[in-house]
């Protein structure tokens, strides 16, 4: 079906524009293109983004972009954009060009949909039994093998640990490094 013409042109013309509406990698070069985006439905999600979402904003650094996923990777939820600037240490006025941008969504630990992933290179082999598909002699595996040297992401788990495909792929949720 296609889009009506008013749609069709506004997306043409914005796309033209901006090709951060279609490329996920691509950086916000100004606030102006940031409130484009942000008219055209682009929403980062601060509590699941990765380094590439945060990198996608203007003024943001590598060292910051890591420093905001590697505290959601650790449990803290953000709740405001103050919240934001409190982890980063920059005034809240310096993110106010990137709030429309922004979405604050709170994800409840308890819930059953929730996946709360769990940081190989840290838990203990109990804390690893409770990942679906991880059975003792796996969590003890992991746990020994990682003395080798911390494990860098999940292909490097799958390599060192010889996982099958089916295997890796069920954890994929589950895991943190």
């Amino acid at each position: 079906m296609p889009l009506p013409d008013w749609l069709s042109k506004l997306a043409g013309s914005t796309r033209a524009r901006s090709p951060g509406l279609t490329d996920p990698y691509y950086r916000f070069q100004s606030a102006e293109e940031v409130q484009q985006a942000a008219h055209c439905g682009v929403r980062i999600d601060v509590n699941r983004a990765g380094v590439d979402d945060w990198l996608r904003l203007p003024g943001l650094s590598i060292h910051q972009a890591r420093t905001l996923t590697e505290l959601t990777q650790g449990g803290v939820s953000f709740h405001c954009l103050e919240d934001v600037a409190a982890a980063i240490n920059v005034p809240v006025q310096r993110l106010q060009a990137v709030a429309p941008v922004l979405l604050f969504c709170y994800y409840s630990p308890d819930s059953a949909v929730t996946i709360q992933p769990i940081n190989v290179n840290t838990s203990t082999a109990e804390q690893l039994l409770r990942v679906p598909s991880i059975d003792l002699y796996l969590a003890r595996l992991i746990v020994q093998n990682r003395r080798q040297g911390p494990y860098r992401n999940l292909p490097d788990l799958q390599r060192r640990l010889g996982l099958s495909p089916e295997l890796t792929a069920n954890l994929l949720h589950y895991l943190s490094f």
